[in-house]
C-alpha cells in the first residue's frame, strides 16, 4: 500500500532580486523594494513530501535518513546564507521562492522520492513544486471582512430557516474571511518568476478585497442580490473575478480557497476542460467543500 509522508525544515536567508543586464532604475521598476542592497531575510519553512510502500515495520521510509537528508543536501547550505551567490542555479535564475522550490527538488530527487516540494516564504506566500520542468504553482493569502445572510430570494422565510438555519436572520452574520489565491504558470529562466508578484496582489486587492472588504455581500455586492452568498458561492463568484486578470498577467487561476471559519472552508479548482468538449471555452471550476 502507498503512503505520502511529509518532512518539515525549515532554514533562514536572505535574497536580492537584481538583474546586472537591467539599469538600476529598471530593477526598482521591476522588483521594487526587493531590489534594495545588500537584500533582504526570510524564514523559510519547508515541506518535502514523499511517496512509498508501507514496509514491515509502519514506515514509507526512515525518516531519521531523511532528516539527515535534507539536512546535507538543503538547509545546512542554505541557512544562514545569501541566497544569490549559495547555489550555481541562483546565479542564472534569481531566487524566487518558486525558484528555491523547483532547485530544492532537483537538490534532493536523486536521493528521495519526491511527490512534491511546498516552501513558506511567509505565511501569506508559499510556492508549491511538483517536478514538471518550469512548471510551478504560487499561492497568497489575504483576508477580508464581510456579512452576509443565506437566504433564497425566492423562497419564504420558513422555507430558509428550513435550509440555512440561524444563518437565514434577517439581519445576517459577519465572518472575517481567509482567502488563498493559487496562480500556475512557467518558471522565467531568468526572473525566476512564475507571475509579477506586485502585479498579482494588485489585481487581487483590486478585484476581491476592495469591494467585498467591510460590506454586506447581499446588498452591496450585486452578484449576490439574487445569489445565496455562501461560502462556494462567494469563492466561485471570486474565482471568475480573477480569472481573465490574472491571464493578463501570463499565469492562469488554480484555485481559490476561502476559509469561512475554522470550521468551514471551501476550494474551487480552475481546472481546464476537455478542448473538444462545449464548455471548454469557460474552463468550468470544480468546488471541493472542505
Amino acid at each position: 500500500m502507498q503512503c505520502i509522508v511529509n518532512r518539515r525544515a525549515q532554514f533562514s536567508a536572505s535574497h536580492r532580486y537584481w538583474l546586472p543586464e537591467l539599469s538600476e532604475a529598471e530593477n526598482i521598476e521591476k522588483f521594487d523594494a526587493c531590489s534594495k542592497f545588500p537584500g533582504h531575510g526570510h524564514n523559510y519553512v519547508l515541506f518535502v513530501s514523499l511517496i512509498g510502500e508501507l514496509d514491515e515495520y509502519g514506515m514509507v521510509l526512515n525518516l531519521s535518513d531523511v532528516k539527515h537528508v535534507i539536512k546535507r543536501e538543503v538547509t545546512s547550505q542554505l541557512d544562514f546564507s545569501y541566497l544569490n551567490d549559495v547555489w550555481s542555479e541562483f546565479q542564472q535564475t534569481l531566487p524566487t521562492t518558486e525558484s528555491i522550490a523547483r532547485v530544492i527538488w532537483q537538490r534532493l530527487a536523486p536521493h528521495l522520492p519526491l511527490v512534491r516540494i511546498q516552501l513558506f516564504e511567509h505565511p501569506q506566500l508559499w510556492a508549491d513544486y511538483l517536478g514538471n520542468g518550469m512548471e510551478a504553482y504560487l499561492t497568497v493569502s489575504t483576508h477580508f471582512s464581510a456579512a452576509h445572510r443565506l437566504a433564497h430570494p425566492r423562497l419564504s422565510s420558513e422555507e430558509n430557516f428550513e435550509i440555512y438555519g440561524k444563518c437565514a436572520r434577517p439581519n445576517g452574520h459577519g465572518h472575517n474571511y481567509h482567502l488563498e489565491v493559487t496562480v500556475k504558470g512557467e518558471i522565467d529562466p531568468r526572473t525566476g518568476m512564475i507571475v509579477d508578484l506586485g502585479a498579482l496582489n494588485k489585481v487581487i486587492e483590486d478585484y476581491v478585497v476592495e469591494p467585498f472588504d467591510h460590506t454586506f455581500l447581499n446588498k452591496d455586492i450585486p452578484h449576490f442580490a439574487e445569489v445565496v452568498p455562501t461560502a462556494e458561492n462567494i469563492a466561485l463568484h471570486i474565482s471568475h473575478l480573477l480569472r481573465s486578470p490574472i491571464q493578463e498577467l501570463g499565469a492562469k487561476l488554480y484555485k481559490v480557497k476561502l476559509i469561512e471559519s475554522p470550521n468551514n472552508s471551501c476550494e474551487i479548482y480552475c481546472t481546464e476542460s476537455d478542448p473538444n468538449s462545449v464548455n471548454a471555452a469557460q474552463n468550468e471550476p470544480v468546488l471541493v467543500r472542505v
